[in-house]
């Protein structure tokens, strides 16, 4: 059986370590590159359900549960991008937040 903080373990010697940035293999590097990209679309793909609620001024078929789940559950993927300063992780969920939020809002005003 495993040590119970084996992992934690492993992280410390992964974060020892850390890899080069920009990654001396191409695919990697492109990998890298992607991910920001979409990390920033993802944020974007939002925008429709916001301008639906915001400028429609209808919310009906919106859940605020699910939405609001999806708030927590940025925000905390976003203190864990801060805390590990991932610049992907942070880009992608700082969007998703206020994107999120500002669903949640509309839909609390406009329900």
């Amino acid at each position: 059986m495993a040590h119970p903080h084996h992992h934690q373990h492993i992280r410390k010697r992964v974060h020892q370590q850390r890899q080069k940035y920009p990654h001396p293999n191409r695919w990697v590097n492109m990998l890298d590159k992607l991910v920001v990209v979409f990390g920033f679309l993802n944020g974007l793909a939002t925008v429709p359900q916001v301008l639906e609620i915001w400028v429609g001024k209808d919310a009906s078929g919106v859940s605020l549960f699910s939405w609001s789940y999806y708030v927590l559950f940025a925000a905390l993927l976003l203190a864990y991008g801060i805390v590990h300063k991932e610049k992907p992780i942070i880009m992608t969920y700082s969007i998703g937040v206020v994107m999120y939020l500002a669903i949640v809002i509309g839909i609390i005003i406009y329900k």
